[in-house]
C-alpha cells in the first residue's frame, strides 16, 4: 500500500479545507481500504470523517420526510425503528447488502461513493477507462455475464453495486453536499453518472465535494404500506445483485394512484423511468399492468456482451417486486430480506 497522510478533522468545514488534489474522504473504509490495498486506488492523504458530529444523526422531519446523515452507519438506520416503518424498502434493502459485520462498519455516505464491482476495475494490470482513461475497456471481450444492460458505452459497461441506492432513487432522494464554494443539494437521479465518453467522471461531485446527508422527502413515507426491494443473486447472503428492484404502490382500494420503481445492477445508476411509473396510475394491480410497466422500464436494454440474459431476468424481477409491494409490507422484517423465496402471501401491515 503506498505511503498517505492522515487527518482527523471535527468539523465538515475544516474536512473540506483539508482537501487537496490527490486526498480522499473516509468514512467506515468497507470499500475505500480495500481498494488501497489493492492499488486500485492511491490516494496522498486520507481525511478520516469519524470524529465529525454532524455528520451522525438520523432526523425524522415535520411532515413525514427524513435527514440522514453521512456517518450513519448502515445498520444503525435499517434498525431505526421510526426510519424503517417510514420508508421499509430501504431498510431491506440495507439488511440485503454485505454482511452483519460490514453493515455496522459501513456508512450512508460511503455506500453513496461505492466505485464498481467490475472485476477489470479492480485489478490495476486490466485496461479499464474508469480506473485509467483512455485505456480501454478489458470488460468487452472478457467477463461480463453480471455487467450492464442500460446506459452503458463502448467506454465502460460496468454496473453501480449499491443496494440502498435502489430505494433512495425510486423515492426521490436528494443528496446534501459541501465544498469548496459552499453547500448544495444534488437530486439522487443525478448523483451517479453513466459513463458516455467519461466513465472516470462517476458522480456529479466537484472536486473537494462531500456528502454530508440524504433527504427523504414528505410523499416518500406516502409509500410505506406498499413497498418492497428484491434482490436476486447467486447466493442469500454476502452477494452483490444480478438484479434488484425498488418497487412502490400507493393504493385507493383496487386501483393504484402512484408507484415508484427503480431497477439496481442494470447500469452504473439506480435506473428509474417515471413514464413506466406513470403506466400504473389509474390500473388494477395486475400481472398485465405490471408487465407493461416492466415493458417500459426497459426499454432500450440491451446486452453489453454475455449478458443478455439479465433483460428478461430484470423484467420478471420487476413483476414479482410489484407484486410484493401490491400485497403489501410485512409488519416484520422478512427473515431473509430481499429475498425472491419470500413467500408473498405472509401477514402484512396495513397500518
Amino acid at each position: 500500500m503506498k505511503r498517505f497522510d492522515y487527518i482527523r478533522p471535527v468539523s465538515v468545514d475544516d474536512a473540506v479545507a483539508a482537501f487537496r488534489p490527490g486526498a480522499a474522504y473516509l468514512g467506515g473504509g468497507t470499500n475505500l481500504l480495500d481498494l488501497m490495498k489493492i492499488g486500485v486506488i492511491q490516494p496522498d492523504t486520507l481525511i478520516d470523517l469519524g470524529r465529525i458530529a454532524e455528520l451522525g444523526p438520523i432526523e425524522m422531519l415535520p411532515g413525514g420526510g427524513a435527514r440522514v446523515g453521512a456517518l450513519v452507519r448502515n445498520s444503525d438506520l435499517a434498525y431505526d425503528r421510526a426510519f424503517a416503518a417510514a420508508f421499509p424498502m430501504v431498510a431491506e434493502a440495507i439488511l440485503a447488502g454485505a454482511s452483519g459485520q460490514l453493515r455496522n462498519a459501513a456508512t450512508v455516505g460511503g455506500n453513496l461513493m461505492q466505485k464498481t464491482r467490475c472485476a477489470y476495475f479492480q485489478d490495476p494490470h486490466s485496461a479499464c477507462n474508469r480506473r485509467e482513461p483512455g485505456s480501454g475497456c478489458a470488460a468487452r471481450g472478457g467477463d461480463n455475464a453480471n455487467l450492464a444492460v442500460l446506459g452503458w458505452s463502448d467506454a465502460c459497461i460496468a454496473t453501480n453495486p449499491s443496494d440502498m441506492c435502489v430505494p433512495l432513487a425510486a423515492l426521490g432522494a436528494v443528496v446534501e453536499v459541501q465544498g469548496p464554494a459552499g453547500k448544495r443539494d444534488i437530486p439522487i437521479a443525478d448523483f451517479h453518472q453513466l459513463p458516455g465518453d467519461q466513465p472516470e467522471t462517476e458522480t456529479a461531485l466537484q472536486p473537494g465535494e462531500l456528502v454530508i446527508a440524504i433527504r427523504l422527502p414528505t410523499e416518500a413515507a406516502d409509500f410505506a404500506r406498499n413497498a418492497r426491494y428484491l434482490k436476486v443473486r447467486e447466493r442469500t447472503s454476502f452477494a452483490f445483485a444480478l438484479v434488484s428492484v425498488a418497487a412502490a404502490l400507493k393504493l385507493d382500494g383496487q386501483k393504484i394512484i402512484a408507484a415508484r420503481i427503480a431497477l439496481g445492477a442494470v447500469a452504473a445508476k439506480p435506473w428509474r423511468v417515471t413514464a413506466a411509473e406513470d403506466l400504473l396510475v389509474g390500473q388494477a394491480p395486475t400481472e398485465e399492468a405490471f408487465a407493461r410497466a416492466a415493458d417500459a422500464l426497459l426499454e432500450g436494454a440491451r446486452a453489453s456482451g454475455d449478458n443478455g440474459y439479465k433483460i428478461e431476468l430484470a423484467r420478471r424481477a420487476v413483476i414479482r417486486a410489484l407484486q410484493m409491494s401490491a400485497a403489501g409490507t410485512p409488519k416484520r422484517m422478512p427473515a431473509l430480506p430481499a429475498s425472491p423465496f419470500g413467500d408473498v402471501a405472509e401477514e402484512h401491515s396495513h397500518v
